[in-house]
């Protein structure tokens, strides 16, 4: 038997509406009553964390692993480690991996090997190959412990294999989480069509490219009465849609990562493709909207879309690049330095209920609260802590990120998964 107390913190947990200035107990890998610690008989150790933040572990639920298949991008343990580093405690991880995670089988191998510092969960996918014309055996990876189904990095064009994709997580009782892009509207798009588009001659990627999805997976959610939440959120008219749908009470949520938020379409000037993601950077009337989205509630889950790519795959011609950029060991900090800090949209109770509670909820996990009995994972935040992005010392394998150099306020101090310290500051 072990046992922690953490001293001193104010704790924000938002599952139980609670914030104050408390102590936090833990005993035997979970939340524990201070009872059960004067009965411990082994030494317990003491963690003084005045004037640091106590919140439940943060759950990322975008992140790509990479593994099985690109290990020399990233692998689930390297992955992992950033994670930790970043304040998370639990990871979800999706399923474009070669081979794709659409079969129980390749389900059971990310488990296998998702021995890892934190948890790492797995999504399958909608359809077979990730092509978008067969569905996958949804059940089968139901049973086989995926959290959700997503096509991520790729859509499902065909509107008649969506709904009975939705149709049959309905059935199993996952989510379906859709990366929102009509292909046809996008074509061979690499950056957000516009000024900037035009002015560098880089083929568009229109807005409408992602709302058109957007709209679809509003009608499907409310025909097929089932969640759908709309991956990495970017546009004006996505946040009105989601917006208007939540109203009538559909179930369709959103998500929205960092880079969406902390940078315009202007960052592409230079043709760096550290600033090539998908979906692209959109207008500043875009970022707008999301800032509001955000404040108001239309937009409920916060996450990184982590996806890594060696430095050789980045050093290419603009077009030819791949999209993505790495974000587990940064998203936080831009979160607390451009919601709490900046913009002040949200309050950092806010905040972190948006990295918990809200994809906990989302998913269907037993995760994201402090509890007494749940589980121990506690991220420890400095809100206040001033610091530089060193991407030369990320835990990440890759280092394709657009801000090392950047100097941001908050940070996680502490990661701790069933009781035990997986990182520090």
């Amino acid at each position: 038997m072990t046992a922690t107390i953490i001293r001193n913190g104010r704790v924000i947990d938002p599952a139980n509406k609670r914030d104050e200035i408390a102590d936090l107990y833990i005993a035997d890998e979970k939340i524990a009553e201070k009872s059960e610690i004067r009965d411990q008989k082994s030494e317990i150790e003491e963690i003084d964390v005045r004037n640091l933040i106590v919140a439940p572990g943060l759950i990322d639920v975008h992140v790509h692993l990479r593994e099985p298949g690109f290990s020399h991008k990233e692998t689930i343990e390297s992955g992992a480690r950033a994670a930790a580093a970043g304040g998370f405690t639990t990871v979800v991880c999706m399923p474009n991996t070669s081979p794709a995670a659409d079969n129980p089988s390749t389900i059971a191998w990310i488990r296998a090997a998702a021995v890892a510092c934190v948890n790492v969960l797995p999504t399958g996918a909608i359809s077979k190959n990730l092509a978008g014309e067969e569905l996958a055996s949804i059940g089968s990876l139901a049973q086989a412990g995926v959290v959700a189904i997503t096509d991520d990095g790729h859509c499902v064009q065909n509107h008649e294999v969506m709904r009975r994709a939705v149709e049959y997580a309905r059935m199993v009782g996952v989510p379906v989480l859709d990366h929102c892009q009509d292909y046809d509207l996008v074509g061979n798009g690499v950056v957000h069509e516009g000024y900037w588009s035009t002015l560098l001659g880089l083929p568009g990627w229109p807005a409408m490219g992602e709302e058109a999805m957007v709209m679809r997976n509003v009608l499907l959610a409310e025909l097929c009465d089932h969640h759908i939440h709309c991956q990495h959120v970017t546009t004006a008219g996505s946040v009105r849609l989601i917006r208007e749908a939540r109203a009538r009470g559909v179930k369709i949520s959103g998500e929205v990562c960092p880079h969406h938020i902390a940078l315009t379409d202007e960052a592409i000037q230079n043709f760096d493709t550290n600033y090539k993601m998908n979906p692209p950077l959109r207008s500043q009337t875009d970022v707008d909207a999301l800032l509001e989205g955000i404040a108001d509630g239309t937009l409920s889950v916060l996450c990184s879309d982590h996806a890594p790519h060696a430095d050789f795959e980045k050093e290419v011609e603009f077009d030819a690049a791949p999209f993505g950029i790495i974000g587990l060991e940064t998203e936080l900090g831009l979160f607390l330095d451009l919601l709490v800090h900046k913009h002040r949209k949200i309050d950092i109770g806010r905040l972190i209920e948006m990295y918990t509670i809200e994809p906990a909820r989302l998913l269907g996990i037993d995760a994201g609260t402090l509890s007494a009995g749940a589980k121990a994972d506690v991220t420890l935040i400095d809100p206040e802590l001033e610091w530089t992005v060193r991407v030369d010392q990320f835990q990440s394998t890759s280092r394709n990120s657009p801000f090392d150099g950047w100097k941001l306020k908050g940070r996680a101090v502490r990661t701790i998964v069933g009781g035990k310290t997986v990182w520090k500051l």
